[in-house]
């Protein structure tokens, strides 16, 4: 499986910005799909995840801001984020969950995409 993502760059304070992931390859044993994200310096953490069934969850820095969506027609997941803090820039990566894999563990993973959020 592999995974694009896009949809990085600069944002003001307080705007929004989507970032979309596509797959391709062996789809079929995907399950979940999801973001996790790396400020300079910190650990990679976990943003939110949707399964094919469009189960989702987010982590509580980020819910009510951002919301994860999924188009199983284009294997494409996307992040609508909303409402951006300075505290929201880093390296955002996408990932894949194979069948029986837990939701918030990446088996496979997307080259990151920057964002920027600063005035």
């Amino acid at each position: 499986v592999q995974l694009q993502a896009s949809g990085g760059g600069l944002v003001q304070p307080g705007g929004s910005l989507r970032l979309s992931c596509a797959a391709s390859g062996s789809i079929f044993t995907i399950n979940a799909m999801g973001w996790y994200r790396q400020a300079p310096g910190k650990q990679r953490d976990f943003v939110a995840t949707i399964t094919s069934a469009g189960s989702t969850d987010y982590a509580y820095a980020v819910k009510g801001r951002f919301t994860i969506s999924r188009d199983n027609a284009k294997n494409t997941v996307y992040l609508q984020m909303s409402s951006l803090k300075p505290e929201d820039t880093a390296v955002y990566y996408c990932y894949a969950a194979r069948q029986g894999s837990s939701w918030h563990m990446g088996d496979y993973w997307g080259q990151g995409t920057l964002v920027t959020v600063s005035s």
